[in-house]
């Protein structure tokens, strides 16, 4: 009976998880309807980064980083959250939520890649193999929306920039040494770091007219900091936890609940190439992690 509700708490777990990841394309493009993407950005990562600060040191007693371990958060910071993030928010303006939940899912295939660069390792047949599958399904994804003004080659090229940035700082992350470094002060203070890239370009550009801080923009912020940066992260944490191969599954539902969310709430086509797109991209990333589900 333990195990019977164990593995009916970890499925439940997997589809919030992927329900709530995938909602960030939509509250993002909701909150760029209020205000400028940096400002949207700077906002949500301060309040993300404050509480989980707040929380692991506060709350919790965890310890401060000491010596390397901050130039090791700020570069993490700078990767996972200033370049990954800042060119996403971007990006947004000039894609759907539906392309910007596509994206993210890929991630496992373009850090299998660069993890066998950097450690001087021959990059498998499969992971090519799912990298093209991941690629095409994106074009045929995005083909109606690029003709239909639901995206732009720009912002194309921006979300690729802002995936390559995370599976670097995703690479980064697995080599460093962290010591007993607890996983919250990690992410509160690489928020923190990261977002203060993105300070001087906010403020450089930053245009009053632009920005309305209104309900719109309040709701998008809250549930970007709270129930995606600190919910869903810790979602999947336990999703790993529990079985870190089993996890890569949940992420192959990110990018359909993110089409249909977008259908949904920003009334975003779906059609024949959104589903033979997003099938190919899914079929990519089980290709490339076929391995340990087989070994699993």
């Amino acid at each position: 009976m333990k195990t019977l509700f164990k593995q009916g708490r970890y499925i439940i777990t997997g589809v919030i998880f992927a329900i709530l990841w995938s909602s960030a394309s939509i509250a993002t493009k909701w909150g760029l309807e209020a205000s400028q993407p940096f400002v949207l950005a700077i906002v949500r990562f301060v309040i993300a980064g404050t509480i989980m600060v707040f929380l692991t040191h506060v709350i919790f007693r965890h310890r401060l980083p000491s010596g390397k371990e901050w130039r090791q958060l700020f570069i993490y910071g700078v990767l996972n959250i200033g370049v990954y993030l800042g060119l996403y928010v971007l990006a947004m303006q000039h894609v759907s939520a539906g392309l910007g939940s596509l994206f993210p899912a890929t991630s496992p295939v373009f850090v299998s890649i660069i993890s066998a660069i950097v450690y001087q390792q021959k990059i498998k047949r499969e992971t090519i193999l799912s990298l093209g599958l991941c690629l095409i399904g994106i074009m045929i994804a995005s083909y109606p929306l690029l003709l239909k003004s639901y995206a732009s080659t720009i912002g194309l090229m921006l979300l690729l920039l802002s995936m390559l940035s995370y599976s670097f700082g995703s690479v980064y992350f697995s080599r460093k040494y962290w010591a007993d470094l607890h996983i919250l002060t990690i992410n509160g203070w690489q928020t923190i770091l990261g977002g203060v890239l993105l300070l001087p370009l906010m403020l450089f550009y930053y245009d009053t007219t632009l920005n309305e801080f209104n309900t719109k923009f309040l709701g998008a912020v809250i549930w970007l900091a709270i129930i995606v940066s600190i919910g869903a992260v810790q979602l999947w944490l336990y999703l790993i936890k529990e079985d870190a191969i089993r996890s890569s599954f949940w992420l192959f539902l990110c990018p359909i609940f993110g089409f249909i969310m977008a259908w949904l709430f920003m009334n975003e086509p779906i059609n024949v190439f959104t589903i033979l797109g997003v099938s190919l991209v899914i079929l990519g990333l089980y290709t490339v992690q076929r391995k340990n589900f087989s070994n699993k």
